[in-house]
């Protein structure tokens, strides 16, 4: 008998050894993914009020980019206003239901919030959207470029650095590194950037956002046509933004990135710096970012 059972292993061994597709991690065509980078704007400046924790739709998710641990959060005004829900506890590279904070525990609304959830109004009920927001307050786009990140960090302010520290000092291969896992489960259909403010009257700043971009398409294997780039403008001139004369520069985007695309920030609310958006202007920059990704997503 133990000759016979080691007989019978001996030719499954040399038998082909076939996949099904049960054994194989098949992403989701209908969980349509978006990479969020960028500065302040895209962290969230303004504070979530009571209606941007209702209505989330179960569909669409973030992927956490930072472990969200309130206990180390000091109480303050900000975070302890009778409109501000508790600070939820999140765990890096982990999926939850997109309620706000998006970015890191204590930032503010972004303009991916409303992003999404205006992609599930108009997405067939079946389809989710996902978002993963890595974003460091006040910086450059250099801090994305691999070739200028650490020298960008060692010579930036204490403050950076420590938001720096919670992407491990490399705030794009954070990015990269939850993309990967991202594709695994679903598609990424896009990339969103608001960044510029740092870089205001810079006019290589759409060549410096070109070589990010390009990275990013070749360290996750993706094609440009399939995964657009939607950028958008700084606070306006028509509200005094300080950074407005940024806005010209970044509308010269598509000129040297054939697929990216500019979001309009004309009108929108602004805070008393006016540098950042009000809430109401994130609900309806995030809007507009879903209404210039639609039509490229539905192609």
């Amino acid at each position: 008998m133990r000759r016979y059972i080691l007989s019978i292993l001996a030719v499954m061994l040399l038998m082909p050894f076939s996949v099904t597709a049960a054994d194989i991690e098949k992403p989701d065509p209908d969980f349509h993914i978006f990479l969020c980078f960028g500065q302040s704007n895209m962290e969230g400046n303004a504070r979530p009020q009571a209606q941007d924790f209702e209505g989330v739709p179960s569909r669409f998710l973030m992927m956490a980019a930072v472990d969200f641990d309130p206990s180390t959060v000091k109480p303050t005004p900000w975070n302890q206003r009778p409109d501000t829900l508790k600070l939820p506890t999140r765990k890096k590279g982990e999926w939850y239901q997109a309620v706000p904070p998006l970015a890191r525990v204590t930032t503010g609304l972004t303009p991916a919030d409303y992003f999404g959830r205006t992609l599930c109004d108009s997405l067939p009920e079946d389809q989710r959207v996902g978002v993963i927001n890595v974003a460091v307050g006040g910086c450059k786009i250099e801090l994305f470029d691999t070739d200028s990140c650490a020298n960008y960090i060692a010579t930036s302010p204490g403050w950076l650095k420590n938001m720096a520290k919670e992407y491990d000092n490399d705030p794009y291969g954070r990015l990269v590194e939850l993309a990967k896992k991202a594709q695994r489960q679903g598609v990424i259909r896009g990339v969103l950037l608001h960044q510029g403010e740092s870089n205001t009257g810079q006019q290589d700043w759409p060549l410096k956002v070109k070589k990010v971009y390009e990275r990013l398409l070749s360290d996750l294997n993706l094609k440009a046509e399939d995964v657009p780039l939607i950028a958008g403008e700084v606070v306006g001139e028509d509200v005094k933004g300080q950074c407005a004369a940024m806005n010209p520069i970044i509308q010269r985007l598509p000129e040297v990135i054939p697929t990216a695309h500019v979001v309009s920030s004309a009108g929108l609310p602004c805070a008393f710096d006016h540098l950042h958006f009000t809430a109401a202007g994130y609900r309806e920059l995030g809007k507009r970012y879903a209404e210039v990704m639609l039509p490229l997503l539905k192609k």
